[in-house]
């Protein structure tokens, strides 16, 4: 695990992701919107720039459904870590939810992106930063010191890590659910838990 990873990124709680979900539905102007980015962060891996680039096409099929899994390009991620992940049964009702609600706006074309932002820019920079300040602004309120937009990223990896040979996968499974190059840089994420290395020392 590298030092970076452990000042910018700590891992969330339970209790704690529950307080955030709290929080955006009940404190923010964008309930609707605010649920699905931290969703989008926790329950699928993605990135900042992936959250703010994500349009609905990626989302949708040719009639504008929503499908059960985001197709995730090449150009709305870093480098070429564009890939399928499966919507979690939560994100998926928050979605629903918030393509009903930007569909009476007329917002849900499949070059539109899903989080609609304040300045409306299109700049995949501009955009990213801006989802990176709402992590900075709701961590800071909630006081989850140590937590950054990266934090979702980093819980999500390390929970799939953790429970991935329940369902007969394995790392390589979590490496292309994270879009990581190496299985190395998906090994860097992941908490180590002295308890459950002591249950597996246990089981041999």
């Amino acid at each position: 695990m590298t030092k970076g990873l452990t000042r910018q990124a700590k891992a969330l709680t339970d209790t704690q992701l529950r307080a955030l979900l709290r929080f955006v539905e009940t404190e923010t102007h964008f309930p609707e919107r605010n649920r699905v980015v931290v969703l989008l962060s926790f329950k699928a891996g993605l990135r900042a720039k992936e959250i703010a680039c994500l349009t609905w096409g990626m989302l949708t099929d040719t009639e504008g459904c929503l499908t059960d899994a985001i197709s995730l390009t090449n150009g709305a991620t870093k480098g070429r870590s564009g890939r399928v992940i499966p919507l979690h049964s939560e994100l998926k009702s928050a979605l629903d939810a918030l393509h009903a609600h930007e569909a009476d706006k007329g917002r849900v074309a499949p070059e539109a992106f899903v989080v609609t932002l304040k300045k409306g820019s299109s700049d995949a920079v501009t955009r990213s930063n801006s989802v990176q300040f709402l992590f900075k602004d709701w961590f800071a309120k909630l006081g989850f010191q140590g937590a950054s937009s990266h934090s979702g990223r980093r819980t999500f990896i390390t929970k799939a890590a953790r429970k991935v040979s329940e369902v007969g996968g394995s790392l390589r499974d979590v490496q292309a659910l994270a879009g990581h190059a190496s299985i190395q840089i998906t090994q860097r994420y992941v908490d180590t838990d002295p308890e459950a290395q002591k249950k597996l020392v246990e089981r041999l």
